[in-house]
């Protein structure tokens, strides 16, 4: 839970943390977003037992959010996804570090469109992504301004394995959009909205859990190799 009097930079709260196992160091990495006096900006902490924290606070400051740590190191560093804010866009983009807490050699890795599209103008990353042998998976959600305000749905992407910042596919049609009720009306109507995911044992059905439309909690159940298919 956010800290203020402790960790300043938590000072409007946390939220949306993505969490990441990283077997290398036998430990859970979550990024999250602190809401400092200027604004989210993106805090990484780590832990074994969820019990004890050993917190890197702000690493990406404010405007930036929707981050999540690859597993492993991408040619002798760790590579971080985020997604800074412009005055006119959001776009996503990748960091790399070699002790975690400085960060350089930022990189776009996916663009929002323009126009009329699903994913205009803002994306941000949803789940962390997950590793597959074509490439990483990422699930990224997209948000559509409209009279009626926005819509967030999510799409798909696929980034190389030795090359995350080299996208080799997207998907120009969104899969998953608010539907139900409970998608569709509340504290923020029509949203779906995943920070996390879990594996079953056959390496293929996936859960993932997401807020709707900022009201409740809600789970969808899904296939990794079905979904990769579905980029094709």
């Amino acid at each position: 839970m956010a800290d203020p009097e402790r960790f300043p930079e938590e000072y409007w709260g946390i939220e949306d943390p993505r969490i990441t196992y990283i077997p290398e160091l036998e430990k859970y990495a979550i990024a999250y977003t602190a809401y400092t006096r200027d604004g989210p900006g993106v805090a990484l902490m780590l832990t074994k037992d969820f019990h004890q924290f050993e917190r890197y606070n702000v690493i990406m400051q404010p405007e930036d959010k929707d981050a999540a740590l690859l597993p492993r190191r991408i040619n002798e560093r760790w590579a971080l996804i985020h997604r800074p804010v412009s005055a006119t866009a959001a776009h996503i983009w990748i960091s790399y570090s070699t002790d975690m807490r400085e960060w350089g050699s930022h990189k776009m890795i996916l663009k929002a469109r323009l126009g009329g599209w699903w994913d205009a103008n803002k994306i941000g990353l949803s789940p962390p992504l997950i590793e597959t042998p074509q490439g990483w998976l990422m699930i990224y959600h997209g948000v559509k301004h409209n009279g009626a305000g926005v819509i967030y749905r999510l799409g798909l992407a696929l980034f190389d394995l030795n090359n995350p910042e080299n996208c080799l596919k997207r998907s120009d049609e969104w899969f998953f959009g608010p539907e139900e009720s409970y998608e569709l009306h509340g504290d923020v109507n029509k949203v779906v909205f995943p920070c996390g995911y879990t594996i079953a044992p056959d390496g293929d059905t996936l859960r993932i859990y997401y807020g709707a439309a900022d009201s409740s909690i809600a789970l969808a159940t899904g296939s990794v190799q079905s979904m990769l298919a579905w980029l094709k």
